[in-house]
């Protein structure tokens, strides 16, 4: 499994998610800091990621588009701010790892882990 974070994932969770097994990859350390979503989630899609964000552009992009790919995961609420995060993430993401393979939203909170097959 192949991460895409986002900008706004901090920058400590590419460790922490090695550390786990997971490949996990900050936009910044193969593109520009200003690129348009829609050229992330190209990347993303070129390349086997699944992208990992806190907001909710990347799931407008693919309701508007349709599209099947790339998976995304959304980290919503405070789980994002605690180190305890990853485990829940990464637990989510095994959960769901052959529906992300296919195309899904992956929204993860301190509490619940919803899914939604692609394309919306």
């Amino acid at each position: 499994m192949k991460l895409l974070l986002d900008m706004n994932i901090p920058l400590r969770y590419a460790a922490l998610f090695a550390s786990k097994g997971i490949i996990a990859l900050r936009w910044s350390d193969v593109g520009v800091i200003n690129a348009a979503d829609a050229e992330i989630m190209e990347y993303a899609r070129a390349n086997d990621f699944i992208v990992m964000t806190c907001d909710l552009d990347f799931s407008a992009i693919l309701s508007a588009t349709h599209d099947i790919s790339p998976s995304v995961v959304q980290i919503r609420g405070s789980v994002i701010y605690a180190e305890r995060a990853v485990d829940i993430i990464v637990a989510a993401l095994l959960q769901s790892a052959d529906d992300l393979k296919k195309g899904a939203i992956l929204s993860v909170d301190d509490k619940n882990a919803r899914l939604r097959l692609l394309p919306l």
